[in-house]
């Protein structure tokens, strides 16, 4: 995608490195919560202090730098001094690489949301309405929003209850390694879909959902999760045409978020984590759905297109 250069957006909150409280609030992705990309999520390890395994491998990294004439104690006991090793220049240049491949993350994820922003403006003005333009919440580890805690491990979500895009870009790492979804057409496949959650909290579609879910049995909610799901799927899609109208897209950009939309289908996502799938536990929709519906946004660059509330999906 070419965006260096275009508007970024100011909508962009940056809370990395300030954290939140653990189990602070309610879960955001309840009843009445938040609206994520689906990212599998394995166990980790609770409590603190070392365990014995970790001793003995501290006791012998000791000794190994001790062979090499470097002593630990010596080194930490002085608070200072500068240790020559093979490969230090290097990790510390890595270290700094990364850095700045995180700032061009933050400009790239600043400069997309102000694409959603022109684009639906267009739609609202067309409509005679005026679109009341989402913040974005970069975080790191985890955070604190209007609709519960939150940590990196639950992915990206939008909160209707403070109208923010909640995002740890760690998870582009696990979007591109961990779910074979790499590029960043990819990435911003993913901000346009959570923009369009926001789209349909402004239009009323979340409120109703949230409201009619409350008495809804939990397959008759995952069920009516996974049209609202396909809907800012193919709002994302939307988007995707509007920015290709600008000249925007390169070669293999389409691809790029087609890809991405099939890697987080429920039934992809169920066979990679557990080796089978449950079609009723499904909420966000097939890896075929996600995709076909993507399309539809992307082919048509309508909202009437999107509808997917009638009819079969």
């Amino acid at each position: 995608m070419e965006w260096k250069g275009r508007r970024q957006s100011s909508n962009v909150e940056d809370q990395r490195g300030t954290g939140a409280p653990d189990n602070m609030g309610r879960s955001p992705f309840g009843r009445d919560g938040g609206f994520r990309i689906p990212m599998g999520t394995g166990a980790r390890r609770a409590g603190g202090g070392m365990s014995i395994g970790t001793i003995i491998f501290l006791v012998v990294i000791y000794f190994v730098f001790k062979a090499m004439g470097i002593d630990l104690l010596q080194v930490l006991g002085d608070g200072g001094g500068q240790v020559s090793m093979p490969g230090f220049e290097q990790t510390e240049t890595a270290s700094r690489r990364t850095s700045a491949q995180e700032e061009e993350t933050k400009a790239f994820m600043a400069t997309v949301l102000a694409e959603t922003e022109d684009t639906w403006h267009g739609i609202f003005q067309a409509e005679g309405a005026t679109y009341a333009e989402p913040k974005m919440v970069l975080f790191s580890g985890s955070v604190q929003s209007a609709c519960g805690f939150a940590s990196a491990a639950s992915g990206p979500f939008y909160c209707p209850g403070d109208r923010k895009v909640y995002l740890d870009m760690s998870f582009f790492d696990e979007l591109a390694n961990r779910f074979q979804a790499a590029g960043d057409f990819a990435q911003a496949y993913v901000v346009a879909h959570e923009v369009g959650h926001h789209v349909q909290n402004l239009t009323g579609v979340l409120p109703r959902f949230n409201q009619q879910r409350r008495s809804m049995s939990e397959v008759e909610a995952n069920q009516m999760s996974i049209r609202v799901e396909l809907q800012a799927d193919c709002y994302a899609g939307i988007w995707g045409k509007f920015t290709e109208q600008k000249g925007l897209l390169e070669r293999g950009d389409l691809e790029e978020a087609l890809n991405a939309a099939t890697q987080i289908g429920d039934d992809t996502l169920q066979k990679r984590m557990q080796g089978y799938v449950v079609p009723e536990s499904f909420n966000h929709g097939t890896s075929e759905q996600r995709r076909r519906w993507f399309q539809r946004g992307f082919d048509t660059g309508r909202v009437d297109a999107c509808d997917t509330f009638s009819g079969d999906v």
